[in-house]
C-alpha cells in the first residue's frame, strides 16, 4: 500500500514548478502503478498551450473556474469544481484559468515525475527523459 500526501511531497523532487502552476506528483513510474497521479494548480490569468502526445490525461477539478479549449475542434469548454475532462484522443487544447485551478490529474502510461514539457507542450515518452531533472 502507498500512502502519501502532497504535505510529502512540497520541496522534494516530486513538486515541479513552472511560471504559473505546480503540480505534485503523488504517484509516479516508479511507484510501479499504471498510471500516475497529480495535483495541479494553475494561478488565475494563465493560458497553457498543451499537446500530450505521448499519454492519455484525465483531469478533475476541485478548485476554481476557467476553460479548456480542443484545438483540433475548436470547441471550448467551461471549468469548474465537479468538472472531469480527458484528452483521450491526444488532444491538443489550451486550458485557461480565470481564477486559480486546481485539479486532480491522472496520465497513462505513468510520468516519471521529471517530465517538461516541450516545445509543442508535450511530455517526451518515459524512455527519452529518464533521469532528466526538473
Amino acid at each position: 500500500m502507498i500512502v502519501r500526501s502532497v504535505q510529502d511531497i512540497i520541496g522534494t523532487d516530486r513538486d515541479i514548478r513552472g511560471d504559473s502552476w505546480a503540480s505534485r506528483r503523488l504517484l509516479v513510474a516508479k511507484d510501479s502503478v499504471p498510471f500516475s497521479l497529480n495535483e495541479t494548480t494553475v494561478e488565475a490569468g494563465t493560458e497553457l498551450q498543451l499537446w500530450y502526445k505521448h499519454h492519455i490525461e484525465s483531469n478533475y477539478v476541485v478548485e476554481g473556474e476557467g476553460s479548456v479549449k480542443n484545438l483540433d475542434s475548436g470547441e471550448s469548454f467551461p471549468l469548474k469544481p465537479g468538472t472531469c475532462y480527458t484528452l483521450d484522443q491526444h488532444d491538443r487544447h489550451i486550458v485557461k484559468a480565470t481564477t486559480r485551478l486546481k485539479f486532480v490529474c491522472v496520465f497513462h502510461p505513468p510520468l516519471t515525475g521529471q517530465e517538461k514539457h516541450d516545445e509543442d507542450g508535450s511530455y517526451l515518452p518515459a524512455t527519452e527523459h529518464e533521469g532528466e531533472s526538473s
